[in-house]
């Protein structure tokens, strides 16, 4: 039945007067001293069980035991916000606090001066928000930058948010941990509620850094992960060795277990693993927690095992080993332009589920980029492997000489999935 118009406004107002009063802010603050401190939300403590979210649903994050997530900038921070309180979670909002080493100048007054505007106006939007956890000011700062104003900027920039909006800490991370910088820091940037570090291989310094130079700062882990392409054993070629799914599955859950877990809540403030979603740097899998796809990787088992000390129902695959042409991973495989060369990948899954496999071939990835900056996805090659659904695979080289990597995904067909994938070079036969 359709009403009248004259009823409209009338029932506007009755919706009005029965809707729930708007969402209020809650206060977060960093508390203590002398290296213990704790993060306080509505008064109660908060440790953050985080995770640097890309291109998966938030409720998967909530599902598994975590609490909270982070950004890298304000595109979309309605929806993320929004999504985040669905799902009881809160949300560390990165502002977009340029970097010197994309051409901004910190001597540059009117710059600077433009960029707190822009700042600003972002806390005025959403200081308001119950999700709202923090605000991280940039993201890794001091990476490649030789002039420290940039950190005059950010104590600015802190303070003004801090009359702004009294509810909520600020934050910057960095790239690295080492004397200079955090004394850098400490002296220009003190209006900074804590310090955020972004550790890979080096997470296992982080009990070093906490009883030396963190030994007096509150401080959180904002990313952290396996093995860096930096950080690996390399191809006589140069290719980086990626750990599988299930070695980065241990590695992530022996770091947050040794040198995560013992420094909370007593002077770390918590932590957010990266990626839970999927990204392309070096590899689609290299920081990459669930396929393309969206299935899931024994890392997630193993961040659910770490914040809930509980396994799941139904777990990811495991992977045992990989082999082109009888070679593992690890040894430097070189093959024949043009000819066809075994593969096989054992892969077992722990609750008996039937395995599907999806082999592929791409060029080893040329990028340059660092720091997390944006790669194009590299291109599989076409035709080059038969019945490529199954576990053993006949496997033909591209026909011009140069470096390439094998992949691997056998899915359980419960929404989980195991990976791994082999460096090899395609080399001519000498005349």
């Amino acid at each position: 039945m359709r009403l009248p118009l004259w009823l409209w406004p009338a029932l506007g107002a009755l919706a009005a007067l029965a809707a729930p009063a708007a969402a209020q802010p809650v206060k977060v603050e960093v508390v203590g001293e002398a290296g213990v401190y704790s993060l306080l939300r509505g008064g109660e403590p908060y440790v953050v069980k985080g995770a640097g979210v890309g291109g998966v649903d938030f409720a998967t994050v909530a599902a598994r035991g975590g609490n909270s997530v982070r950004t890298w900038g304000v595109e979309g921070a309605q929806e993320v916000l929004d999504g985040a309180a669905r799902h009881g979670l809160t949300v560390a909002l990165n502002l977009p606090v340029a970097s010197e080493r994309f051409g901004f100048d910190y001597d540059d007054e009117q710059a600077v001066a433009a960029q707190r505007e822009r700042i600003e106006a972002i806390v005025r939007r959403y200081r308001g928000h119950p999700a709202l956890l923090a605000w991280i000011l940039g993201n890794e700062l001091d990476f490649s930058h030789t002039n420290p104003r940039v950190y005059d900027a950010v104590n600015a920039l802190s303070q003004a948010i801090h009359q702004l909006d009294p509810n909520h800490p600020t934050t910057t991370t960095t790239s690295t941990v080492d004397a200079e910088l955090i004394a850098t820091i400490a002296k220009r940037a003190p209006s900074l509620d804590f310090l955020s570090v972004q550790l890979y291989g080096a997470l296992v310094l982080l009990p070093r850094y906490a009883d030396g130079l963190l030994a007096d700062t509150p401080f959180m882990v904002t990313e952290w992960g396996p093995l860096g392409f930096w950080e690996v054993d390399k191809t006589a070629w140069d290719a980086p060795q990626e750990q599988n799914s299930t070695e980065k599955a241990l590695h992530y859950l022996r770091g947050y277990q040794r040198h995560i877990a013992p420094l909370l809540p007593r002077q770390a403030l918590g932590s957010y693993v990266f990626l839970w979603g999927q990204k392309q740097e070096r590899t689609p899998t290299w920081f990459s927690m669930f396929t393309p796809s969206g299935r899931s990787t024994a890392t997630v088992d193993a961040m659910q095992f770490a914040w809930t000390g509980r396994h799941p129902d139904n777990r990811a695959p495991v992977v045992k080993v990989v082999r082109l042409n009888g070679r593992r991973a690890r040894t430097d495989v070189v093959l024949r332009p043009g000819r066809t060369y075994p593969a096989e990948a054992r892969i077992r899954d722990p609750d008996g589920d039937d395995l599907t496999y999806a082999w592929s071939v791409k060029p080893e990835s040329q990028s340059l980029a660092v720091g997390g900056d944006r790669e194009l996805p590299m291109p599989d090659l076409p035709d080059l492997i038969a019945e490529p659904q199954s576990a053993r695979v006949m496997v033909t080289t591209p026909t011009r000489p140069g470096p390439y990597r094998l992949f691997v995904t056998a899915s359980d067909g419960k929404g989980h999935a195991a990976y791994a994938n082999l460096p090899f070079f395609v080399r001519a036969a000498p005349p």
